[in-house]
């Protein structure tokens, strides 16, 4: 189990890495960026680096990191998302041993990653090897940006209906994505309202037999904020606090689901 988690762990950061690198100033030597075609949410993709044209080194190293894992065949509980599921291995990293540790769990989550990127991995050898007894997914806000509501939902069912072929044993627990960002006076802004009308669509993916959804955003930020620093200091991204209240409120589902 101590190789298990330390191999999340590493994986987790490779993801988180990335992003810092992405923030370092650009060499002005480099080559010009390169105008990748859009990424539409449900088809799926690898992450692209715009240098080079070619799928994201950080991305691709946490990939194979992940279907090292699965190809151990020793997870029976696998989280996927982005940067806030990838942070299990760095904020969330003492809480996460207690509160899943019993269930043989996988991190596999990368920093950045949107719809399509978890869906190509997914499609890609992360879902072989493993038999799960259930998953965690919390994925959309990366897509928030740039892609219309109905489409992310389109990325997020997508996701949820390859689990299920590839899976069918599996129970799934998918997750509302949590607010984020707020307004000069600390309320939450337009992009919790897009995230809103997304969870409004995805919630209709439970049917209470193999997928179950829980909107837990409430414990994070009661009303319409503002966001307690404390739990998400940027806005976006937890806590070690944050990830405890996650725990606990995932907590009684996912131990019927686990049964």
């Amino acid at each position: 189990m101590k190789r298990f988690l330390t191999a999340i762990t590493l994986a987790a950061l490779c993801g988180m890495t990335s992003l810092h690198a992405a923030d370092k100033p650009a060499d002005q030597t480099a080559a010009p960026a390169i105008k990748l075609p859009p990424q539409p949410p449900d088809v799926a993709a690898p992450k692209m680096d715009p240098k080079t044209g070619q799928p994201q080194a950080g991305f691709m190293k946490s990939h194979e990191n992940f279907l090292k894992i699965a190809k151990e065949g020793e997870a029976k509980l696998v989280f996927l998302g982005d940067s806030i599921t990838a942070g299990w291995g760095g904020n969330g990293k003492e809480v996460w041993p207690q509160a899943f540790g019993k269930y043989h769990p996988a991190n596999f989550g990368i920093g950045g990653d949107r719809t399509q990127h978890v869906l190509w991995r997914i499609e890609n050898g992360e879902l072989e090897g493993i038999k799960p007894k259930a998953f965690v997914i919390m994925i959309g806000t990366n897509n928030t940006g740039g892609d219309p509501v109905e489409e992310i939902a389109k990325g997020v069912t997508k996701i949820v209906e390859t689990c299920r072929a590839k899976q069918p044993q599996a129970k799934i627990l998918l997750l509302a994505i949590f607010p984020r960002g707020s307004k000069p006076d600390g309320k939450l802004g337009a992009a919790y309202e897009k995230i809103k009308q997304i969870n409004a669509i995805i919630c209709k993916l439970a049917d209470g037999k193999h997928v179950f959804f829980l909107d837990i955003g409430k414990k994070f930020v009661p009303g319409e904020g503002p966001i307690d620093k404390e739990i998400m200091p940027d806005f976006l991204h937890l806590t070690a606090k944050g990830y405890q209240i996650w725990a606990d409120a995932i907590g009684p589902k996912l131990a019927e689901l686990m049964k």
